[in-house]
């Protein structure tokens, strides 16, 4: 194991980029001392569709981390998604001679068997994940290393990329300056920074909803036991607004992001918004109908992942029990109430844990996937931490530096051409003596939008 005191997250996602830097404290802690985020280019669905933008944005994002931090870092975590990962669970079995106790390289060797499972000669691997394992028929067992048996079993969650768009992901990142210490799943890596230590005791799906992909994760008794990339995410949302109300995607980005909800019930029911069109046609549109257009597609990114988990372990009522929605696309009001109804578990949004320092800067789900990385990194570097002692571990937060020009918490918004200005409230009358007649105020009002119901 190294002994790098100084862990780099590099989360390169399709609509941003994100460099966290942590230190290893003396306590066992996590610090965060940098971070940095810029605007992605030059990636779709997260593969690389140009090598000089890409890296370009990635120098951008590691220079403005290492100003905050000050120090230089020359190796980083990657976080990998996109349609090109494959993921499978293969059996793996070793015999063990009679009387002989069971050895960590007895457990190599089965997880080395489990590994033997002929994969396609594109695909390179990226994790071969460990889950219980059985001794002699007994299941349930998490280090097996000390015990007797002569038969040891394991199943491991094997997670790996097409070789091609793992190596322009590479050569990225070395352009850039960076050594690529490893790549890491991004579902992974969001569970690692949002799961506490009750849920990674349970079974939890974790659902990483970003711009061009939505990963997911379930968590069995805190290892990763199915995961999947589904290309589809929030830049299909904007998509949808663009289409529909004629507008440039940079407005119909930033309508969403200000104005967008995925319940129409939770929409600003007093809102209209005067949008204007590529054609310079202005129209009106209520809060409520724009989340009419929105519930849609976050409802079938929920579909598709309630097929993936029925298909890869059954119905994900019976297989889990909660869910952690995290990411960009959890910024969005209603995502975890339309998520109670879809899946029918309980509900919450995941947000980093475990680390000190700047949480100021990464406490949001924006930054679960570049938290994430730097925790793996710190478990894998040192054999002494675990997420269990990060959790138990006392975060100390630092004040967040005064000066930081070039850093930002999230991606900056477009300039957009929008009025948003809620209806008038009614001036109060006197109530007239006589009783009213006529229609009632919620009549009237029912009348009034009945071209939008």
């Amino acid at each position: 194991m190294k002994n790098n005191p100084f862990i780099v997250g590099l989360d390169i996602g399709t609509t941003k980029i994100t460099t966290v830097i942590g230190e290893i404290g003396p306590q066992g802690t996590v610090d965060i001392i940098g971070e940095g985020t810029v605007p992605s280019e030059g990636i779709k669905r997260g593969a690389v569709v140009n090598l000089e933008r890409t890296t370009h944005a990635i120098k951008q994002s590691v220079a403005a981390a290492e100003r905050v931090s000050g120090v230089r870092v020359s190796h980083a975590y990657v976080s990998v998604s996109g349609h090109h990962v494959r993921a499978t669970t293969s059996h793996g079995l070793a015999a063990i001679r009679r009387n002989q106790e069971i050895t960590a390289a007895d457990v190599e060797r089965s997880i080395e068997n489990a590994r033997a499972v002929p994969l396609d000669p594109n695909l390179e691997v990226i994790h071969a994940i460990p889950q219980e394992y059985v001794v002699d028929g007994q299941e349930g067992i998490k280090s097996p290393v000390g015990m007797h048996g002569v038969r040891l079993e394991v199943d491991v969650h094997i997670v790996s990329g097409a070789a091609g768009p793992l190596a322009n992901v590479r050569r990225c990142v070395q352009e850039a300056g960076l050594t690529t210490e490893g790549f890491v799943l991004q579902s992974l890596a969001s569970g690692l920074a949002v799961l506490d230590a009750g849920e990674r005791d349970q079974t939890v799906v974790v659902i990483d909803m970003g711009g061009g992909t939505t990963d997911v994760g379930v968590f069995r008794r805190g290892n990763l036991a199915h995961s999947a990339s589904l290309p589809i995410g929030g830049d299909h949302v904007t998509a949808d607004l663009m289409q529909i109300l004629k507008i440039p995607v940079e407005e119909a980005e930033n309508v969403k992001r200000k104005y967008g909800a995925a319940l129409p019930e939770l929409a600003d029911q007093e809102l209209t918004l005067e949008i204007t069109t590529a054609a310079g046609v202005t129209h009106a549109i209520s809060a409520f109908d724009l989340a009419r257009i929105i519930k849609p597609r976050i409802s079938e990114i929920y579909d598709l992942i309630r097929d993936e988990i029925d298909k890869g372990l059954g119905p994900v009522e019976l297989v889990a029990g909660s869910v952690v929605i995290t990411g960009g696309g959890a910024l969005m009001r209603g995502v975890s109430e339309l998520a109670r109804e879809r899946f029918r578990l309980p509900i919450r949004i995941g947000k980093p844990r475990g680390v000190s320092g700047l949480t100021d800067i990464v406490s949001g789900p924006l930054h679960a996937t570049s938290v994430g990385l730097v925790l793996y990194g710190a478990t894998h570097e040192h054999a002494d931490l675990s997420m269990d002692q990060l959790d138990k571990a006392e975060p100390k937060p630092v004040p967040t530096p005064t000066k930081q020009p070039t850093v930002t918490q999230t991606p900056p918004e477009p300039q957009v051409v929008i009025k948003s200005e809620p209806k008038p409230e009614p001036k109060a009358e006197p109530k007239p003596p006589k009783v009213r007649t006529g229609p009632s105020l919620g009549e009237r009002m029912k009348n009034f939008f009945k071209d939008w119901m």
